[in-house]
């Protein structure tokens, strides 16, 4: 903490598709069993991975042949990786160059079981898939071995309503099981509570309790 100057630590050697390099890198997740990054290189079609130890100069592919966007790893140390393309996630073991599939795979569309350029994704410790479902304006619940999902948080068109999210992008999800979105279309972050019909705008509900802070401490 405190440094004013960034360490490259994967690629930095122009966009490209050597192993030294990266091409529009989406996403990074830490590997700390093998004390890795593991990045969505969409670019170049390519999972790889890059040691953190020191005197690293270049990754390794992990899984290629896909147009990769989101990474998740779950506590068994599967991969989850959503095809922005292929409107899919897929499960991989570390090794496995095909995977198994777990979310959407029937094509572009807004049924249960399909996505439309699924983004970010995040995988709770039953394995469950969160997706942001960039087209559909939606984040989609797929449960393990599901062969459809549930809306959980948008759906209702892409507009600007509680009700409603703009080409969602940035997932999280807590142990209570409300959901934090990014939205790329709206200009904001969505806190959805667990059976939620309807969002909250966080940054709004944390100016509001800071005001209340400031007026209870006045009063």
């Amino acid at each position: 903490m405190g440094d004013t100057n960034g360490q490259v630590v994967a690629g930095g050697n122009g966009e490209g598709e050597r192993l030294d390099q990266l091409n529009h890198p989406t996403d990074v997740l830490i590997d700390k069993e093998t004390d890795s990054l593991i990045i969505c290189d969409y670019g170049n079609g390519r999972v790889v991975r890059w040691s953190r130890r020191s005197g690293t100069t270049q990754g390794e592919i992990l899984i290629d042949s896909v147009d990769p966007f989101g990474l998740a790893m779950d506590d068994q140390r599967y991969l989850y990786i959503s095809d922005y393309v292929k409107h899919e996630v897929r499960r991989y073991q570390i090794g496995d160059k095909n995977g198994t599939l777990v979310a959407g795979g029937n094509g572009e569309g807004d049924g249960l079981n399909q996505l439309s350029w699924p983004t970010y994704i995040f995988v709770d410790q039953q394995q469950t898939v969160y997706v942001s479902d960039h087209y559909n304006h939606r984040v989609m619940k797929w449960n393990k071995g599901a062969k459809e999902g549930i809306v959980v948080a948008g759906g209702q068109g892409g507009e600007s309503a509680l009700t409603q999210l703009s080409n969602p992008y940035g997932l999280f999800v807590d142990t209570l099981d409300t959901i934090y979105v990014a939205e790329w279309g709206n200009d904001r972050v969505m806190r959805w509570p667990k059976g939620a019909k309807q969002g909250t705008v966080l940054w709004v509900e944390m100016v509001k309790e800071q005001e209340q802070i400031s007026s209870n401490i006045s009063a």
